[in-house]
Protein backbone atom coordinates (compact mmCIF):
# COMPACT_ATOMS: atom_id res chain seq x y z
CA UNK A 1 0.00 0.00 0.00
CA UNK A 2 2.45 2.37 0.87
CA UNK A 3 4.76 2.11 -2.29
CA UNK A 4 1.17 2.52 -4.26
CA UNK A 5 0.77 5.51 -2.27
CA UNK A 6 4.32 6.70 -3.03
CA UNK A 7 3.99 6.06 -7.28
CA UNK A 8 0.62 7.67 -7.03
CA UNK A 9 2.25 10.88 -5.18
CA UNK A 10 5.53 10.67 -7.78
CA UNK A 11 2.98 10.59 -10.76
CA UNK A 12 0.88 13.55 -9.58
CA UNK A 13 3.94 15.74 -8.48
CA UNK A 14 4.91 15.36 -12.20
CA UNK A 15 1.44 15.76 -13.45
CA UNK A 16 0.91 18.84 -11.36
CA UNK A 17 4.26 19.93 -12.53
CA UNK A 18 4.08 19.71 -16.00
CA UNK A 19 0.89 21.74 -15.50
CA UNK A 20 2.89 24.40 -14.20
CA UNK A 21 5.51 24.31 -16.63
CA UNK A 22 3.12 24.44 -19.87
CA UNK A 23 0.92 26.97 -18.11
CA UNK A 24 4.00 29.32 -17.58
CA UNK A 25 5.86 28.36 -20.28
CA UNK A 26 2.93 28.71 -23.14
CA UNK A 27 0.85 30.85 -21.80
CA UNK A 28 1.61 33.56 -19.07
CA UNK A 29 5.29 33.73 -20.23
CA UNK A 30 3.55 35.07 -23.62
CA UNK A 31 0.91 37.03 -21.61
CA UNK A 32 3.70 39.07 -20.06
CA UNK A 33 5.63 39.96 -23.06
CA UNK A 34 8.29 36.82 -23.10
CA UNK A 35 8.81 34.05 -25.48
CA UNK A 36 6.58 31.02 -25.75
CA UNK A 37 7.99 27.23 -24.89
CA UNK A 38 7.51 25.24 -27.57
CA UNK A 39 8.53 21.59 -25.81
CA UNK A 40 6.31 19.58 -28.06
CA UNK A 41 8.54 21.24 -30.67
CA UNK A 42 11.70 19.89 -29.13
CA UNK A 43 10.38 16.26 -28.52
CA UNK A 44 9.36 16.51 -31.87
CA UNK A 45 12.97 17.35 -33.59
CA UNK A 46 14.17 15.07 -31.18
CA UNK A 47 12.05 12.33 -32.44
CA UNK A 48 13.27 13.09 -35.89
CA UNK A 49 16.88 13.35 -34.99
CA UNK A 50 17.00 10.08 -32.73
CA UNK A 51 14.52 7.91 -35.23
CA UNK A 52 14.04 9.88 -38.19
CA UNK A 53 10.72 10.16 -38.26
CA UNK A 54 8.49 11.98 -35.74
CA UNK A 55 4.87 10.19 -36.15
CA UNK A 56 1.78 12.43 -35.51
CA UNK A 57 1.02 12.50 -31.99
CA UNK A 58 4.42 11.03 -30.71
CA UNK A 59 5.64 14.08 -29.55
CA UNK A 60 2.94 15.35 -27.74
CA UNK A 61 3.24 12.07 -25.74
CA UNK A 62 7.01 12.38 -25.43
CA UNK A 63 6.53 15.63 -23.50
CA UNK A 64 3.70 14.36 -21.25
CA UNK A 65 6.11 11.17 -20.20
CA UNK A 66 9.02 13.27 -19.76
CA UNK A 67 6.84 15.62 -17.38
CA UNK A 68 4.36 13.08 -15.79
CA UNK A 69 7.50 10.26 -15.18
CA UNK A 70 11.11 10.56 -16.17
CA UNK A 71 11.33 14.31 -14.85
CA UNK A 72 9.36 13.22 -11.36
CA UNK A 73 10.71 9.98 -11.01
CA UNK A 74 14.52 12.10 -11.38
CA UNK A 75 14.18 14.38 -8.27
CA UNK A 76 12.70 11.08 -6.11
CA UNK A 77 14.99 8.76 -6.95
CA UNK A 78 18.24 10.74 -7.69
CA UNK A 79 18.36 14.19 -6.65
CA UNK A 80 16.44 14.24 -3.21
CA UNK A 81 18.43 11.32 -2.11
CA UNK A 82 22.05 12.24 -3.04
CA UNK A 83 21.08 15.49 -1.35
CA UNK A 84 19.72 13.68 1.65
CA UNK A 85 22.84 11.46 1.41
CA UNK A 86 25.47 14.35 1.25
CA UNK A 87 23.88 17.18 2.75
CA UNK A 88 20.59 16.05 4.78
CA UNK A 89 19.87 19.22 6.66
CA UNK A 90 19.88 21.14 3.56
CA UNK A 91 16.25 22.50 2.78
CA UNK A 92 14.33 20.39 -0.19
CA UNK A 93 13.36 23.72 -1.86
CA UNK A 94 17.40 24.22 -2.47
CA UNK A 95 17.47 20.97 -4.09
CA UNK A 96 14.60 21.41 -5.95
CA UNK A 97 16.17 24.56 -7.54
CA UNK A 98 19.24 22.92 -8.45
CA UNK A 99 17.22 20.13 -9.64
CA UNK A 100 15.25 22.70 -12.42
CA UNK A 101 18.68 24.35 -13.54
CA UNK A 102 19.68 20.81 -14.23
CA UNK A 103 16.98 19.99 -15.99
CA UNK A 104 16.87 23.07 -18.30
CA UNK A 105 20.61 22.01 -19.18
CA UNK A 106 19.55 18.72 -19.89
CA UNK A 107 16.73 19.68 -21.75
CA UNK A 108 18.62 23.05 -23.45
CA UNK A 109 22.00 21.35 -24.00
CA UNK A 110 21.89 17.99 -23.97
CA UNK A 111 18.66 17.20 -25.97
CA UNK A 112 18.22 20.33 -27.87
CA UNK A 113 21.98 20.60 -29.03
CA UNK A 114 23.63 17.43 -28.81
CA UNK A 115 20.71 15.21 -29.70
CA UNK A 116 18.52 17.67 -31.80
CA UNK A 117 21.30 19.67 -33.39
CA UNK A 118 20.29 23.06 -32.23
CA UNK A 119 22.62 26.03 -31.08
CA UNK A 120 23.67 25.00 -27.28
CA UNK A 121 20.94 26.45 -24.84
CA UNK A 122 19.03 27.54 -28.47
CA UNK A 123 21.11 30.39 -28.57
CA UNK A 124 20.58 31.83 -25.38
CA UNK A 125 17.55 33.84 -26.83
CA UNK A 126 14.27 35.31 -24.78
CA UNK A 127 13.00 31.19 -24.70
CA UNK A 128 16.64 30.13 -23.03
CA UNK A 129 15.31 32.38 -20.03
CA UNK A 130 11.75 31.54 -20.11
CA UNK A 131 12.62 27.43 -20.18
CA UNK A 132 15.06 28.23 -16.92
CA UNK A 133 12.22 29.64 -14.89
CA UNK A 134 9.95 27.03 -16.02
CA UNK A 135 11.93 24.09 -15.38
CA UNK A 136 13.11 25.42 -11.99
CA UNK A 137 9.06 25.83 -11.37
CA UNK A 138 8.31 22.28 -12.26
CA UNK A 139 11.15 21.10 -10.10
CA UNK A 140 9.60 23.37 -7.45
CA UNK A 141 5.68 21.96 -7.93
CA UNK A 142 7.09 18.77 -8.12
CA UNK A 143 9.08 18.42 -5.07
CA UNK A 144 6.51 20.43 -2.76
CA UNK A 145 3.81 17.77 -3.35
CA UNK A 146 6.65 14.54 -2.95
CA UNK A 147 7.62 16.41 0.27
CA UNK A 148 3.87 17.46 1.42
CA UNK A 149 3.18 13.89 1.06
CA UNK A 150 5.96 12.05 2.59
CA UNK A 151 7.48 10.85 -0.68
CA UNK A 152 10.42 10.49 -0.10
CA UNK A 153 13.16 7.35 -1.07
CA UNK A 154 15.21 6.14 1.55
CA UNK A 155 18.45 5.08 0.59
CA UNK A 156 19.71 1.57 1.89
CA UNK A 157 21.66 1.45 5.22
CA UNK A 158 20.69 5.35 6.56
CA UNK A 159 19.41 6.01 9.39
CA UNK A 160 16.34 7.45 10.07
CA UNK A 161 16.77 10.76 12.35
CA UNK A 162 15.94 10.49 15.71
CA UNK A 163 12.69 12.29 16.60
CA UNK A 164 12.24 13.90 19.76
Amino acid sequence: MTQLRTITTVLTAGAFATLAFDTFGQAISPLLGYSKLAPVGLAGATLKSVFGANPSGAAHLLHVLTGLVFYAVGYFAIARPVQRAILPRLHWSVTAAVYGVALWVLALYVVAHLIAGNKPFLGFTGITWVALWGHVLYAFVAAYIMEAKGAVLELPGRMKPATI
